[in-house]
């Protein structure tokens, strides 16, 4: 459940799951982000719209509006005549498309060894030192200095 806190007549701070928002009505904004990104009342807006009982046309793009909609697909689709009567520009007709050089294997790409480091390339390894007793050359699992257990 949405908690809906009045901060001026346009801002209002919502509440979801323990997260808070910021919301704007007059610059239809939302610090989620959804609100300005899609231009239509993200669900913390809508929380506020359903408080306030305002119709959320006024804060949709016209996009979403079935007038913008009918207006898209009000213009007339041709469809193309028989690919012998097509006309092609003479600087086109001629062009030759080749295949890639390469084809790319199937399946997944091999992996490359790692690049060693300065110190593996000069041969400088690290010893390994037992944090038990502090000796180079073993570690704390194979320590012979270990305390027994009882």
């Amino acid at each position: 459940m949405k908690q809906v806190v009045p901060s001026t007549e346009y801002i209002y701070n919502v509440t979801d799951d323990g997260r808070s928002f910021v919301v704007c009505l007059k610059n239809k904004t939302c610090s989620c982000g959804r609100f300005q990104y899609e231009e239509i009342p993200c669900e913390h807006a809508w929380a506020v719209l359903k408080r306030k009982s305002l119709v959320a046309d006024g804060y949709c793009s016209d996009l979403y509006k079935p007038k913008t909609v009918l207006k898209i697909y009000e213009i007339p689709i041709y469809p193309l005549p028989d690919v012998a009567e097509w006309v092609i520009p003479e600087y086109i007709m001629y062009d030759e498309v080749r295949p890639p050089k390469f084809k790319r294997p199937p399946g997944r790409p091999k992996n490359k060894p790692r690049s060693k480091t300065k110190r593996e390339l000069l041969g400088l390894k690290g010893k390994h030192t037992c944090s038990t007793c502090g000796v180079a050359g073993h570690n704390r699992r194979s320590c012979r200095n270990r305390p027994q257990e009882v």
